[in-house]
């Protein structure tokens, strides 16, 4: 059951990765077009949400899943300052 719980964390991380990265590609083709900082902060904001993802992810299993309080609060972190990012990129597009 743990194998299977694992295999599905791995599994939803990594479509969340490739999305968060798909997105930060779109944001910064966004900025070469149209040169709004709005773009440039929205490729951070998903940047950072990914980094807190993956971060997350390695050291989960590279600690054997101890530490989770410290591994959350790193996950949470970065996803906060990153949707941060992304509120500040809706609210200050012209």
């Amino acid at each position: 059951m743990s194998a299977i719980i694992e295999l599905l964390y791995v599994g939803t991380t990594l479509v969340f990765i490739v999305t968060g990265l798909t997105m930060v590609g779109m944001a910064i083709r966004a900025y070469v077009e149209t040169e709004r900082m709005a773009m440039l902060h929205l490729s951070v904001g998903f940047s950072l949400a990914v980094a807190g993802a993956a971060a997350t992810m390695i050291s989960a299993f590279l600690t054997d899943f101890q530490g989770t309080r410290s591994l959350l609060l790193v996950k949470s972190s970065l996803f906060t300052f990153g949707f941060l990012f992304v509120m500040y990129s809706l609210t200050t597009y012209e």
